[in-house]
């Protein structure tokens, strides 16, 4: 009899265990889905003074794997440096973003307006850049080449 026991015991222990550990991963990319679907839409003046209107924005970046492989990665979020840390700045908080452009071969630094009013410069982490859509096909504009960003 207390074999039966511990065994029906044994069994709700990792049933329950099962559960606890599934109900949160199946509830987290729901909420992840719903927030990364949200569209951005910007407009975007480059360092020549053209001016683009860019809807489906992300910042996009590729990480080498090796000499002839990479993975692409498409963020709604801005990597940038803050001292040795580096902070994602959500585009849902980003007003707009000025471009300072930087020395050859170091990342511009960017005057972020965020949509509370308050303001930072920031070195960007990662060389990238803006991508969307236009009115007439998708856009790929590198950040060092650009002078504003204004989110709609």
């Amino acid at each position: 009899m207390p074999l039966r026991h511990t065994v029906v015991h044994s069994l709700f222990l990792v049933t329950a265990v099962s559960l606890a550990i599934m109900l949160p991963l199946s509830a987290e990319p729901t909420s992840a889905q719903q927030n990364s679907d949200k569209p951005f839409h910007a407009l975007v003046t480059d360092a020549k003074d053209m001016q683009t209107d860019l809807k489906n924005v992300v910042f996009y970046w590729e990480e080498k794997v090796s000499d002839t492989s990479f993975i692409p990665h498409e963020l709604k979020h801005l990597p940038v440096k803050r001292g040795t840390a580096t902070v994602n700045v959500k585009f849902d908080a980003v007003k707009q973003i000025e471009v300072t452009t930087a020395a050859e071969k170091t990342l511009p630094t960017l005057h972020i307006t965020l949509t509370s009013g308050k303001t930072g410069d920031f070195p960007l982490a990662i060389d990238g850049s803006f991508k969307g859509d236009s009115d007439f096909g998708q856009i790929d504009l590198p950040v060092h080449g650009l002078k504003k960003l204004e989110f709609k």
